[in-house]
């Protein structure tokens, strides 16, 4: 999987497209979960896109510090249902980190994770902050991960 990391103006419309459709069917169709996606936030955003043999099969979106948290975070974590088991989610959550730690020199990331995958970004160095809460009706928990030291060049 290729990653690439772009300004909502340096999408194309095919990306932009590819991106909205990735998320209605996770977010959507596979959760049903009736929300707004287009929340007028990806104009602030940061899009991580991981270009697999076709098209993007992973997607992760940035915000600076200010733009959603207090600190930078990321959100809309999603791989496609075709390419899960192939540690695509681990791949596109250290791209999105390693951006924020080198590009905008954090020491704190935070994310809004779904219940559910917890574990996921424990394993990723993220701890539960907070009580759980109801988002769009999925139950969620605030995480937020130091930085220990930068990741590798890849």
């Amino acid at each position: 999987m290729e990653i690439r990391i772009k300004s909502f103006e340096e999408l194309t419309k095919e990306e932009l497209y590819r991106i909205l459709q990735l998320r209605a069917e996770v977010f959507v169709v596979e959760q049903e979960c009736a929300y707004l996606d287009v929340d007028g936030l990806d104009q602030k955003a940061l899009h991580v896109l991981g270009i697999g043999p076709e098209n993007i099969c992973a997607y992760t979106r940035i915000f600076r510090a200010g733009d959603y948290f207090d600190d930078p975070s990321i959100g809309r974590v999603v791989v496609s249902s075709e390419f899960r088991g192939k540690a695509l989610g681990k791949k596109i959550m250290e791209a999105s980190l390693k951006y924020i730690e080198g590009n905008l020199k954090s020491t704190h990331t935070v994310i809004s994770a779904q219940l559910y995958l917890t574990k996921f970004y424990e394993d990723m160095g993220f701890k539960p902050e907070g009580a759980e809460y109801l988002e769009d009706d999925i139950p969620h928990i605030k995480m937020r991960r130091v930085h220990r030291a930068p990741f590798k060049n890849d």
